[in-house]
């Protein structure tokens, strides 16, 4: 009589489907059992499970296949040391680090793709096709890579879109506490074009950076009066 598990039954166990089970057997991560003379069905026992589970729980810390089957080398081998797979982990970090530095510059890069953006209209005024078509703009572009721009006092790495952006400072009057700051700076926010706004209820000021092609100051003003507050200054 045969014992151990079916491979439908071992996949329920380990967390998987069937056809993952073959899969890792094809790649050789786990060793497919024999089937028993005559018939019958593979008997898959609770080590192959662990390996499987093993396995996933690698893959959800991003550790490809093929590193995978190298912890799995370093666990069978009676003369591996612990300092081989902090190695390996180490190795892997470095990895995720590099990535997560990419993904900021990219996020960075489409935030000011987003804030040109005027949110309605033709496509063919679409300010972040028109950025993705022209080869100068690139999504991801590092910091480094960035031209300077030669107005911008603080030095700071702008790409070609950030450049045309605009700050302006108002200075407004009705703000009779932190939650009218808070209700400028979401409505400001919400506008098309508006990149950053910051409200001080302290200051009665709101600093503003923004798309002049997609709004304008006066357009601006109107909203916040709109609101039930008035601007008092402008720089």
């Amino acid at each position: 009589m045969a014992t151990g598990m079916t491979i439908s039954h071992a996949a329920r166990r380990a967390g998987v489907g069937v056809e993952t089970i073959r899969f890792y057997e094809r790649r050789g991560l786990i060793r497919q059992p024999a089937r028993p003379r005559g018939s019958g069905y593979r008997c898959y026992d609770d080590e192959v499970v662990e390996r499987i589970r093993f396995i996933r729980q690698a893959q959800e810390l991003g550790f490809s296949l093929r590193e995978i089957a190298e912890l799995l080398a370093l666990q069978a081998d009676p003369a591996a040391d612990c300092g081989d797979v902090r190695a390996q982990a180490l190795t892997k970090r470095e990895e995720v680090d590099r990535k997560f530095a990419q993904l900021q510059q990219i996020r960075a890069a489409l935030d000011a793709l987003i804030a040109t953006c005027p949110g309605g209209g033709a496509v063919r005024e679409c300010t972040i096709i028109d950025a993705l078509t022209r080869p100068s703009k690139q999504v991801g572009q590092s910091a480094s890579e960035v031209p300077q721009c030669a107005g911008n006092s603080r030095n700071q790495p702008q790409t070609a879109i950030t450049r045309k952006m605009k700050t302006v400072t108002f200075k407004i009057q009705g703000l009779h506490c932190e939650g009218c700051a808070r209700t400028v700076e979401a409505l400001v926010s919400a506008q098309p074009g508006v990149r950053k706004a910051t409200v001080s209820f302290e200051t009665r000021e709101a600093r503003i950076l923004f798309d002049p092609r997609a709004v304008s100051d006066d357009r601006l003003v109107t909203m916040i009066g709109q609101a039930g507050y008035s601007i008092t200054g402008r720089s």
